[in-house]
């Protein structure tokens, strides 16, 4: 992955060479397996069914966007080159598709944008672009105490929190909806203070769980205000003692593991208290499927975490048409981690990658494209 090129440049138009450009917009695009980067025009979309077309303020960065060219083609096989990537994008509707009733033109929103799943595989879906292509039950009203930096990191932590917590092949969960009932279950999120883990707590919790999370002591207050009941220090030996201490008499509804080295102390835990041995990790790697097998002999079921699988089951319009438009109206869940502004326009957009791939911590990048 280099940095962006910004010289201009018409796409070519022959059938498998991608889309024709248009006056309108621009993207960000992925020339190739290579993953050079370069801003063009683009196509300006219009919505199908169930659409609707967003005019992009602010997109938020992934660390499964920054995955350099070469490993891209483990993570997404099934990619056609050139594409757009992107999953997380704020903006203004500027056109509503057929059988769309939530959103009219001029709404703020923030939506998944779903242009790299296996069953989308098309540019106009990806964020990284002033005009986007988003599914209206994939996408929130945003209040008007919320800016569009703020919303842009929602998405993609959302899906891949909700997919672990309620997916059936996951934790399984009674999902959210209506007045919070106590579950009479606790749900634990090892890895609290990331990304997902802020959502997955908020979510836990918004479905009626009690949680215990993990975090660095300095996250402590962040991740008890999006309200774990206890959090622990994951770095401290005694973690895991001190976790299944404080499930003690509880029980234990699932557990999220966020982080690299967060799946061994997951089923430690859950090997020893009384619940669901469910473990859902977020962070696969190469050992997760062997770890999957050793740890059934354990009676500990482990699955692996894909973020965009809501977008095609009941779970993201649970999420996004359900809970979210009244919970961030009241206050009730809130965009989080913090967002951080590494930029005004697409050309902004790799610097900021290269910077995400260092690593950060209890936030979020995002690139303003006001």
């Amino acid at each position: 992955m280099t940095g962006a090129d910004t010289t201009p440049r018409t796409l070519p138009d022959s059938p498998g060479n991608g889309p024709k450009s248009s006056p309108g917009n621009s993207a960000l695009w992925v020339g190739s397996r290579r993953g050079t980067f370069r801003v063009g025009p683009a196509p300006s979309p219009e919505p199908g069914p169930g659409e609707i077309v967003v005019q992009t303020r602010a997109v938020a960065l992934n660390p499964v966007d920054a995955v350099p060219g070469v490993a891209r083609r483990f993570v997404y096989p099934w990619l056609r080159y050139p594409t757009v990537l992107g999953t997380d994008v704020a903006g203004d509707v500027v056109a509503v598709g057929a059988d769309v009733t939530r959103f009219a033109v001029g709404d703020r929103v923030v939506g998944l944008a779903t242009g790299q799943e296996k069953f989308r595989n098309d540019p106009a879906h990806g964020a990284f672009q002033r005009l986007v292509v988003l599914a209206a039950d994939l996408t929130t009203p945003v209040p008007d105490r919320v800016t569009s930096t703020d919303a842009a990191v929602l998405p993609l932590a959302v899906t891949t929190a909700a997919a672990g917590l309620f997916e059936p092949d996951q934790l399984g969960l009674a999902l959210p909806g209506g007045p919070v009932v106590d579950r009479g279950a606790t749900v634990l999120v090892w890895g609290g203070s990331t990304s997902v883990g802020n959502n997955a707590v908020q979510l836990a919790v918004q479905a009626g769980y009690r949680v215990v999370a993990t975090a660095s002591p300095r996250n402590f207050a962040l991740v008890r205000g999006l309200g774990a009941a206890e959090v622990f220090d994951y770095r401290e030996g005694s973690v895991a003692a001190d976790v299944i201490g404080a499930l003690r008499g509880h029980t234990l509804a699932g557990t999220l593991a966020i982080g690299q080295g967060s799946l061994t102390q997951a089923i430690r835990i859950a090997r020893r208290t009384d619940g669901t041995r469910r473990v859902a990790s977020a962070y696969p790697s190469p050992v997760t499927a062997v770890r999957k097998r050793v740890a059934r002999l354990a009676g500990v079921r482990v699955s692996a975490i894909w973020g965009g699988v809501p977008a095609r089951t009941p779970v993201g319009p649970a999420v996004f048409r359900d809970l979210l438009p009244d919970a961030l109206a009241d206050g009730r869940f809130q965009p989080s981690p913090r967002a951080e502004v590494v930029g005004h326009d697409l050309d902004a957009i790799p610097a900021g990658l290269t910077r995400l791939r260092a690593g950060v911590s209890a936030r979020k990048l995002v690139v303003s494209l006001d």
